[in-house]
């Protein structure tokens, strides 16, 4: 208590410091605003007692539920009107913004819309269109256009809230006097008010006005009546009006009117009037005094008695700094809200003004729709919204849900924060006269926001949203929809649309017209029209003659087809232009909706019309193109500007005459690689020059710039028409089309001939796409003429055409020429200073460079020079040099590309070397050092020279293989024509041909010598490149020879693993002798014996041994050399190829000799399966050793694991091909070897399930045991495998009948299940069999019983009874009574025991009949002695154990446990207890065995029992001292016993003591459950099913909640180990034994826990629709979202809860959920779902209580505080607020520092002076 004082004094005589408190000073104020409502509620609230307090709630509709939280708050300060607060009845003010011909769009204040009727104007009206209708005389009716007009104010009542497809509100208005002046009554009319009425009927005299008051006529004089708005000469039935009351006779009953007046004073309401608050008009004018200025707006008096509110929107924006309380100000009511008893009013001048218009139309002219950037928050509104200032400084508006994203949480703060904004303008409001905007980012992204935005012809995509008979509605956005007509939603007309199209589905369609005036929009469907690549018609303009677009038809007449395209462009396509072919009928060839392609060939856009034509689209007219105006002359040399890019061309413009026409790409060089790049370079507008036309038609006007061809045209090599050609005529053409049966190639002036294929090159062609490209320039000869068809054939044999001459030169000097004009078009185009130094680079060029990276395919350079720019060189050109980063080298230029900055250089010294001069005529050995495309650069011998050549000889050169096409290191034979050519900037210009020409095969090349290389020659050469399997030389004479791996270094000198061909570096000289050769096409090796023998390439051998000329040097056949190999002989051998899909290798032993190494013959170890070839790489030497040999079918197998044969008792690798649970794994085993691995054999403790853990193909190392018939017997165990290191067996290896013996133990696995018994496999080979007697203490009637518990492969322990070794026969027993194990059949079977009931009687008459007695017992003791039994005794004994096997169970278990030293004394000791089940039946436990009840009893009963009374009676002959240590031991042991049965924290440990205690207490689920574990720690699963069944029947059922827990095991229990159908029918059970919730909760969260997340949503789903009303299912599942992760789900969840919940429990609920966003979801969340209900319900000190100890736990030291200062300041209880104030200062204490505590205490001083003088006062 002392420490309470020091911290909260009672009181005192401090004085009270000046503080502010918003919260207390604005509360008072702005409850004061609904004064007319509230205060009388709280007076009934302080005199009625707490009881009644329920009853004067008003009960929450559906939609106030939801939003309650924001209900509530809204009326704490002057906000706008928000939709939601909107409500059927209430009288707004509006402003018409658009009028329709039956409806008026009306703007409302705070930016809402409303929507008149033509049906909601007056009842005159009404009357007069259904008239009007049914008369059918539509002359006299007045339209909505003539009576309203833009601007005009109307005041309205809301009598329809629709609900839109998109769920937003609609708000449906009335003008009618009756609804609007529903509150007047006529003794209320007063002269000088202002009313709204319509124009009843028009009279001589003037107007009768309908009021809508009953028992009133008013009459308005035709000289009052005045309206300038109206041209008509007098007012229309149905006009709006708003007159004065001039005069009231006859108490109301008639009314005299006049215009509205011109003065505010005339137009002002008074007092006196009789206004009051049921029938107070919006659009009323009052004098009103400020009594309030807020931050949100004004709260003024009126009217003496009336309160109303101004918002932020409607107070002047010029006099808003003047406003101050005690002003007297001009207001306009806006609208009232009788529910709140709410008066909005406005103070805008174009409202106050009588006189004043109201603007429909913003003064910056229309914006909507457009995104502004760059905008600034002016001022925050909480709950309405922001005021943002545009760029302009105008002034717009965001209502608060635009100030975030839809789904997001709003942060009034970080939008705050944030400098500028982008925002899209929304919408004008005509009565707030000012922008609404929005901030969200969608929709600002959004492309399409109203009609305006879209335009003819666009691609649009949309969503379906219904189907109707005329078409179908898409919607393209929120507020954009269009109609696809019925002819509109195929190509086709569909039938049944609905098939093909259904809701929600997104469909991408092309806009055919869109009016944004009257919001019309117009889509097409049709496939054709969306996917059409042809120009737009949208416009006659468009439609220029000669152009081709698509269209549709959309009507048939006689005279031909109207024709549309978009827009409303349309045309007549005439009868005569429908078909080439005559059509009489059109309607029998088209139909309406058809798409076509049609030809303008008239239009005349002034008049709108147009003329079309199908016919000359199909006949081949070129869409596009407009006729050529001037005919051109073919072979004309013109010059063109380019108007047009396209893939396929250019289109031009021929000057001086701009006649159209196209130059197509491939046109543009004779050189295919230059064409796509002067493509590239050239743009339009840009001029080209040195044109030439080729072929002019109607349509058409070709031009070409191939100089070849203009060369032809010039020269007049050209026919002009097929008459021209004759049989041998030359020609210049062009390929035009390959097909594989020739090609066609065009000629000038449209002619084409075809080259079949064989004509095409001297060699014979296989496929004609690899010889020429589309576009190539070729010389043909005419070789056939056929008249009648007027076609003819041509050849392009290099032998039969005769090129021009220097015509391989003057190419080369064209193409080069063309491809600088490229580079220096690029140059000066990008302006760049890198391009302009590229351009003066040159050939041969030399330069001082630094390396920058160097890599085995070549090195990159840089210069200061040419800084971004990429230099680098070949492998080839480095070749020899050790470049090291940093060196500086000098370089020489091999070519440049100027496109990709790219420099190509060389640094062989034999190219920097001071150049030799030339002679004309000299003749040089060349190699060529960069090839590009058509042109390569070469090096002219030792000279030092570089120079351009091109890729072929003649224009018709064919490359068929890669050999054929030049290289780069290529050896050419050039002459020289010019030493310095000036075409090509000072290189020599040369002609060449290649050193090795083809040459006819004779018939004497066939025989050995003839070639140009003999065998056993001596060559020598240079090293030119080293691969991993072969070297290849370049020979003296400049040819090419290969040298084998296994040829390069003698036998004896290759290591292990080394890489012989990595010993030589490219350069190095070589001397090899020729052993064979290579065939030029497949590089394959063959001996020079071989009889197709042809264009080989030298094979060669570098062996010491094999060069010395003095040996005798022979060839050896590959076939011999493979027969001198023999089984088990080690080779050296060396890596070739690996097959990755065969995992294989390929090894070779001579260069015609390969072998074979299958996965097993190559790794030891599992692990290198996955990758071999990182162990074995090409070219790598290996040894290995033959496995198998044979020539035919030829088949050389190899190992590479030292080994070549499987031996017994070795380890090697298997692959498991097979799994069959009958017999095993059967494995694959290196050397072709099979194998089967028993499923004894798998390990040394045998397991369940033996073979789920072995997949195929899995590789095991495996023991070979013995081989039996050729198959293999293989062990897995780890004994076999690893004997050193394993550990021992416990399931030992059974390999003979030796190692079995009667009476032993032994594990095996179940076989199979017959009539005959259970056959167990004990090993390989190896199976007993336990008779039905011996399987089971169950009687079993069928072997299928058996065989459904006893599957295949299921291990078992077994007791072998006896063996005949002779037969080879086992026999077994799996009864628990032999082997202490649970018996095979589950007792939930409820099968009968085996005992019959004779044999039951026979027990029974055990101590009657002596003689059978005594039997009966030498046979029990005979049982248990180690003898072989006869059958007899067998199925004796087996009956008698049948009895009390659940009794043995035990004993043998404990027999088990203890030591089996003398087995005399250990076999009277079981039979003793087994008898004790009448005297002492509570307890069969160990501890008794050592008291020996039995033996005595047995003593006693009979005396002649030979053998077995002897050892019996031995024990009994003691000394004194052993009789008492005896007892004294028993005495222990007892006292032990009782000690553990006292001790309640024992756990029993074996099913008897669980027995014992379940009796003791029948209805503890904790003993039941832990007997379940029990059983389930022996993986004994029907046992312990059993348990929990008997639990379920013993429970009292009192005792709802015990049995509540054995169902949740059970549960638990199917759930681990059952099925999805048994765990169904436990919880189907369980729901009806116990209350449903509880279990649906226990199974909910065994899936939660188990992470069987579907399966727990389901159920939870399941939960909340069942239990809905129950708050502690939807917090579970609430839980489960969150921990889950789903936040978003949990939120909507939340709202579910709230519906579905009492309105009482909604608060305890968003408490709750907020608890659970904080620990498991989103802690901000958690806050701001905490902070509204706090807002809501202040007083709830609870919910602060645990906002405050969790914002401790997850929030910051500031947001802790924040939350103190808000608690301190409720208006609670004192003794509350004490507790709040003890809470802050421990916080302090612990997380403060002495300032913040000081605060604290100087808070809680405050808070003690300000109640002490409430108090006072």
């Amino acid at each position: 208590m002392a420490s309470l004082e020091e911290d909260f004094p009672r009181g005192g005589t401090t004085t009270k410091k000046h503080t502010e408190s918003k919260i207390e000073v604005q509360r008072p104020d702005v409850e004061n605003l609904f004064q007319s409502r509230e205060q009388p509620e709280t007076k009934k609230r302080k005199t009625s007692i707490k009881d009644d307090n329920k009853k004067l709630k008003k009960p929450k509709t559906d939609k106030e539920k939801q939003d309650f939280l924001t209900l509530n708050a809204s009326a704490k300060c002057v906000q706008i009107l928000h939709i939601k607060d909107v409500l059927e009845g209430m009288l707004m003010l509006g402003c018409v913004k658009e009028v329709a011909d039956f409806e008026v769009t009306v703007s409302l204040p705070c930016g809402l819309l409303g929507f008149l009727s033509i049906k909601n104007i007056c009842d005159s009206y009404a009357k007069l269109l259904t008239e009007q209708l049914e008369s059918a005389d539509t002359e006299e009716i007045c339209s909505l256009p003539h009576l309203f007009y833009p601007g005009m104010l109307l005041r309205c009542v809301i009598t329809k809230l629709d609900i839109a497809r998109g769920g937003s509100l609609s708000i449906r208005l009335s003008i009618d006097p009756k609804l609007v002046n529903k509150s007047l009554t006529s003794h209320s009319l007063k002269a000088g008010m202002i009313l709204s009425g319509c124009v009843d009927s028009v009279e001589d005299h003037g107007y009768i006005v309908d009021l809508g008051i009953t028992g009133t006529k008013a009459f308005l004089p035709k000289k009052a009546a005045k309206d300038k708005h109206n041209n008509l000469e007098e007012l229309k039935v149905g006009q709006y009006l708003t007159p004065r009351v001039e005069e009231v006779k006859n108490d109301g009953r008639v009314v005299r009117l006049s215009s509205s007046p011109p003065t505010f004073a005339q137009a002002c309401a008074t007092s006196e009037q009789g206004w009051n608050l049921s029938n107070l008009l919006p659009g009323l004018l009052v004098k009103a005094t400020i009594k309030k200025v807020t931050k949100h707006g004004l709260i003024l008096g009126f009217l003496s008695s009336f309160n109303g509110q101004v918002d932020f929107l409607h107070m002047e924006p010029e006099q808003t700094s003047s406003y101050a309380e005690g002003t007297e100000v001009h207001a306009c009511v806006l609208y009232v809200e009788p529910s709140n008893r709410l008066v909005a009013l406005s103070l805008r001048s174009y409202l106050v003004h009588p006189g004043a218009v109201v603007d429909p139309c913003p003064a910056g002219g229309d914006r909507i729709g457009v995104v502004v950037e760059n905008c600034k928050i002016t001022a925050m509104h909480h709950m309405s919204g922001a005021m943002l200032e545009l760029p302009d400084e105008t002034k717009a508006f965001v209502h608060r849900n635009h100030l975030k994203e839809s789904h997001q949480q709003m942060n009034e703060n970080r939008t705050m924060a944030k400098p500028e904004h982008t925002c899209r303008i929304l919408d004008f409001s005509p009565m707030d006269q000012i922008h609404f905007v929005s901030l969200r980012k969608s929709m600002i992204d959004k492309p399409f926001f109203r009609y305006h935005d879209l335009q003819a012809g666009q691609l649009v995509e949309g969503t379906v949203s219904v189907l109707l008979n005329h078409g179908m509605i898409v919607h393209v956005s929120d507020h954009i929809k269009g109609l696809v007509p019925r002819t509109h939603l195929s190509d086709i007309v569909l039938k049944n649309p609905e098939k093909k199209y259904v809701e929600g589905m997104k469909v991408k369609c092309r806009v055919l017209s869109v009016n944004p005036e009257i919001k019309k929009l117009y889509l097409t469907r049709k496939k054709a029209l969306i996917e059409s690549s042809l120009p737009l018609f949208l416009s006659y303009a468009d439609a220029l003659p000669g152009r081709v677009s698509h269209g549709y038809i959309v009507c048939i007449k006689d005279f031909g087809c109207i024709f549309r395209f978009y827009n409303e462009v349309k045309g007549l396509v005439p009868l005569s232009e429908l078909s080439s072919d005559p059509i009489v009928n059109p309607e029998e060839v088209f139909y309406v909706g058809q798409v076509l392609k049609a030809k303008v060939l008239k239009c005349d856009p002034d008049k709108a019309k147009m003329l079309l034509s199908f016919k000359a689209v199909v006949e081949g007219d070129t869409a596009d193109d407009v006729k050529p105006q001037v005919d051109l002359e073919v072979g004309k040399e013109l010059e063109a500007t380019v108007l047009k890019k396209s893939i396929k061309g250019l289109e031009v413009s021929i000057l001086p005459d701009d006649v159209r026409a196209v130059l197509p790409t491939m046109h543009l060089s004779d050189h295919m690689s230059n064409c796509p790049l002067l493509w590239e370079s050239l743009q339009e507008g840009d001029n080209i020059s040195n044109l030439m036309c080729f072929n002019s038609t109607k349509s058409n006007i070709t031009v070409t710039k191939k100089p070849t061809v203009r060369w032809a045209l010039e020269e007049g090599i050209v026919a002009k028409d097929f008459s021209e050609i004759t049989v041998g005529l030359q020609l210049i053409g062009w390929i035009k089309n390959i097909m594989s049966y020739g090609v066609f190639v065009e000629f000038p002036y449209g002619l084409v001939g075809l080259a079949p294929k064989s004509a095409m090159n001297d060699n014979f062609i296989s496929d004609t796409t690899a010889a020429f490209q589309v576009g190539q320039t070729v010389i043909a000869k005419v070789s056939n003429v056929d008249e009648e068809k007027r076609r003819f054939l041509i050849t392009l044999k290099v032998s039969e055409v005769i090129a021009p001459e220097a015509d391989a030169q003057t190419r080369l000097i064209n193409g080069l020429q063309e491809r600088r004009a490229v580079t220096e078009m690029l140059a000066v185009r990008d302006n760049s200073d890198l391009r302009q130094q590229l351009v003066e680079l040159s050939v041969g060029q030399k330069l001082k460079l630094t390396v920058s990276t160097e890599t085995g395919n070549g090195a990159t350079f840089k210069s200061d020079d040419l800084s971004g720019a990429t230099i680098l060189a070949t492998k080839h050109h480095v070749t020899g040099l050790d470049l090291v980063p940093g060196q500086k080298v000098t370089a020489v230029v091999l070519y440049t590309d100027i496109l990709s900055s790219v420099v190509h250089v060389s640094v062989l010294s034999k190219l920097l070397q001071k150049k030799k001069s030339l002679t004309e005529g000299s003749r040089h050995a060349a190699r060529v050092q960069h090839i590009d495309h058509d042109f390569a650069v070469i090096s002219l011998g030792d000279t030092a020279q570089l120079t351009l050549i091109q890729t072929s000889c003649h224009l018709n050169d064919v490359f068929l293989t890669e050999s054929e096409k030049l290289k780069p290191g290529s050896s050419l034979f050039v002459e020289v024509l010019e030493p310095s050519c000036e075409e090509l900037q000072g290189l020599p210009l040369v002609s060449w041909e290649r050193s090795a020409p083809k040459r006819q095969r004779t018939a004497s090349e066939n025989q050995p010598g003839s070639q140009g290389h003999r065998f056993g020659e001596i060559l020598r050469g240079k090293v030119q490149a080293v691969k991993p399997t072969s070297i290849l030389v370049t020979l003296e004479d400049g040819s090419s020879a290969y040298v084998h791996v296994s040829e390069v270094l003698e036998v004896s000198d290759v290591r292990h693993g080394s890489f012989p061909t990595s010993r030589f570096k490219v350069g190095s000289e070589v001397t090899g002798r020729v052993i064979g050769g290579r065939e030029a096409s497949s590089r394959r090796f063959l001996p020079f014996s071989h009889p197709k023998f042809s264009y080989t390439i030298p094979e060669l051998s570098l062996i010491p041994s094999k060069l010395d000329t003095s040996r005798d040097f022979k060839l050896v056949p590959a076939a011999e050399k493979l027969k001198s190999y023999k089984v088990g002989e080690e080779l050296t051998c060396f890596v070739s190829k690996f097959y990755p899909e065969r995992k294989s290798l390929e090894v070779t032993t001579d260069p015609g000799v390969t072998g074979t190494v299958e996965l097993l013959d190559m790794i030891t170890d599992p692990k290198e399966a996955s990758h071999p070839e990182k162990k074995y790489k090409l070219g790598q030497a290996v040894h290995a050793k033959v496995v198998e040999l044979s020539s035919k079918p030829k088949r050389f197998v190899l190992s590479l694991t030292g080994a070549q044969q499987l031996q017994k008792g070795s380890i090697v690798l298997g692959l498991v091909t097979n799994i069959l649970p009958n017999i095993g794994l059967l494995v694959k085993l290196p050397f072709g070897g099979r194998g089967v691995v028993a499923v004894t054999d798998l390990t040394d403790a045998y397991k369940s399930n033996p073979l789920d853990k072995y997949s195929k193909n899995q590789l095991l190392r495996c023991f070979l045991l013995e081989n039996t018939d050729g198959k293999w017997q293989l062990s897995l165990r780890p004994s076999r495998l690893n004997p050193k290191t394993a550990k021992p067996a416990k399931d030992v290896e059974v390999l003979s009948f030796e190692r079995l013996k009667a009476g032993q133990i032994i594990r095996g696995y179940i076989s199979s299940v017959g009539e005959h018994g259970t056959f167990i496999r004990l090993s390989g080979s190896i199976t007993g069999r336990a008779q039905i007697q011996h399987t089971t203490k169950y009687f079993v009637s069928n072997h299928k019983v058996l065989s459904e518990h006893l599957p295949t492969n299921m291990l078992l322990t077994t007791k072998i009874l006896s063996i005949n070794r002779e037969e080879k026969l086992v026999d077994l027993s799996l009864l628990a009574a032999d082997t202490g194990k649970p018996d095979v059949i589950p007792e939930s079977l409820g099968l009968p025991l085996r005992l019959t009931g004779e044999e039951k009687k026979k027990h029974d008459m055990k101590k009657m009949n002596k003689r059978k007695l005594s039997e009966s017992e030498q046979n029990q003791v005979q049982s248990q002695a180690p003898k072989k039994k006869k059958s007899k005794k067998c199925k004796t004994d087996g009956n008698d154990s049948g009895v009390e096997v659940y009794f043995r169970e035990e004993e043998d278990k404990d027999e088990e446990e203890a030591p089996r030293s003398d087995s005399g004394k250990a076999a009277p000791a079981p039979a003793g207890p087994s008898r004790l089940q009448v005297a002492a039946g509570f307890s069969w436990d160990v501890g008794l065995s050592s008291l020996k009840p039995a033996s005595a009893a047995q003593e006693e009963e009979d005396s002649s029992d030979g053998e077995a009374q002897d050892q019996i009676s031995k024990p009994q002959k003691k000394s004194r001292h052993e009789l008492e240590q005896e007892k004294k031991a028993a005495e222990k042991v007892l006292t032990q016993r009782e000690a553990q049965l006292m001790d309640p924290s024992l756990r029993p440990e074996n099913a008897a003591a669980f027995e014992r205690l379940l009796l003791a207490s029948p209805n503890s689920s904790l003993l039941w459950l832990q007997y379940m574990a029990h059983h389930l720690q022996a993986t004994q699963i029907e046992q312990a099913r059993a348990v929990a069944e008997r639990a379920l029947k013993t429970i009292s059922f009192r005792e709802e909640q015990e049995k509540l827990n054995v169902w949740v095991a059970l549960l638990n229990l199917e759930n681990m180990y059952g099925t999805e159908e048994s765990l169904k029918k436990v919880f189907e059970r369980a729901l009806q034994f116990c209350e449903p919730m509880p279990v649906y909760q226990q199974l909910a969260d065994i899936y939660a826990q188990s992470e069987k997340i579907k399966e727990a949503e389901g159920l939870y789903k399941k939960m909340v629709k069942r239990f809905s009303l129950n708050k502690v299912v939807w917090l579970s599942y609430g839980t489960f979202l969150l921990q889950q992760g789903q936040g978003d789900a949990a939120s909507a969840l939340l709202q579910r809860a709230l519906k579905s919940l009492p309105s009482k429990e909604s608060v305890d609920v968003i408490g709750r959920f907020a608890q659970l966003e904080f620990r498991y979801g989103d802690a901000d969340k958690g806050r701001a779902m905490f902070d509204k209900v706090l807002t809501s319900y202040p007083k709830r000190t609870d919910l602060w209580s645990v906002f405050i100890d969790l914002t401790i736990k997850h929030g910051s030291q500031k947001d802790v505080r924040a939350i103190f200062d808000r608690v301190i300041h409720l208006s609670v209880s004192v003794k509350k607020i004490k507790f709040f104030f003890k809470l802050y200062l421990e916080y302090e204490k612990k997380h403060g520092t002495p300032q913040s505590i000081q605060t604290v205490k100087e808070k809680a001083m405050e808070f003690v002076e300000a109640k002490g003088n409430e108090a006072d006062n």
